[in-house]
């Protein structure tokens, strides 16, 4: 985007928490660049920086278009060269804000999904069923291990597919696999 001669370029990336986003900030910052100002927020964590601009005119309204356009865990980072044109305050927030927004705007989404873990406790003659559960509700296996009776098993999985999970293994098991969360305490029955 060109603006009084001066050239404004963003690039946004989703960012899985604070050093991501900054490793980030290390791939696309341009060195001979007048200034890369950037902002990320990651839940209730953000940051923003001018980089030399105005105090507030850059990084702020990097953050503002990102939470206008509803994102989160996202990083942007708005490159400017200088034109020779200064664009006062308000003009740099217009800059740097406009800029940001309309890159996330085309920017393509993907969704947050709630992730719930769950213990699964399963003798070997429910493994065949439990797997094919597994991969019908989309759980991820996180770790297993072996007893005598059969596996314990640490799996994660969209948190709206718990329920219909424990179902389809009550229905599938006679209720032979036990499921609970790790946050649960429970008593081997």
């Amino acid at each position: 985007m060109d603006i009084k001669h001066s050239r404004f370029l963003a690039h946004a990336a989703p960012i899985r928490d604070a050093s991501h986003a900054l490793e980030f900030l290390q791939q696309v910052a341009v060195a001979d660049a007048t200034h890369n100002c950037w902002a990320y927020r990651h839940g209730n964590e953000y940051r923003s920086s001018d980089d030399g601009e105005p105090s507030g005119t850059a990084g702020r309204p990097i953050l503002a278009a990102i939470d206008g356009q509803g994102f989160d865990r996202v990083m942007v980072v708005v490159t400017r060269w200088y034109g020779g044109i200064k664009l006062g305050a308000g003009g740099l927030v217009r800059a740097y804000g406009g800029t940001a927004a309309e890159c996330l705007r085309t920017a393509p989404r993907d969704p947050l999904v709630a992730l719930a873990q769950l213990q699964i406790l399963a003798p070997f003659e429910d493994l065949g069923a439990l797997h094919a559960a597994l991969a019908a509700h989309l759980a991820v296996k996180q770790e297993e291990t072996f007893t005598a009776d059969g596996a314990i098993m640490r799996v994660e999985l969209p948190a709206d597919q718990c329920d219909a999970l424990k179902t389809r293994l009550r229905d599938a098991t006679r209720n032979r696999v036990r499921l609970h969360s790790p946050s649960e305490s429970r008593t081997d029955d």
